[in-house]
């Protein structure tokens, strides 16, 4: 038996893991490890690891135990109406991350039925203006 849903999360886009000392863990993740570093947002650094993206952060949950899945949405304002719809617990609303260069990076953050931290991304592209 399928339960029928307007929600499909398909791809994970992002994994966090949590760390006590960004710098060490910045240098362990570039420069042991070799992944291609992306940018710095605040406490967190971002590298490229295949088609995932890891956050390693100080500030997502609890250091040395907290690791969070981010799923990819292509409207997560949609997306979060449907999950509320459904009462789902929502950690934080829809906001706004960054602002890239083409794009805009917007997340939510809800809890699965054991409590687990899950991440809702949207890389939101801008339109250009004719200004």
């Amino acid at each position: 038996m399928t339960h029928e849903t307007a929600v499909h999360l398909k791809e994970i886009g992002q994994i966090a893991v949590t760390v006590t000392d960004l710098e060490a863990a910045r240098r362990f993740y570039r420069d042991v490890l070799g992944m291609q570093f992306l940018f710095d947002a605040g406490t967190m650094a971002f590298f490229q690891c295949g088609a995932v993206r890891l956050l390693v952060g100080t500030g997502e949950g609890k250091p040395g135990g907290g690791t969070i899945l981010y799923f990819r949405v292509g409207d997560l304002p949609g997306v979060a109406t449907e999950l509320e719809q459904q009462g789902v617990e929502f950690v934080q609303a829809p906001h706004l991350v960054a602002r890239m260069k083409s794009h805009d990076l917007w997340m939510a953050f809800v809890k699965d039925p054991a409590g687990n931290v899950l991440g809702l991304m949207e890389e939101r592209q801008r339109i250009a203006s004719s200004e």
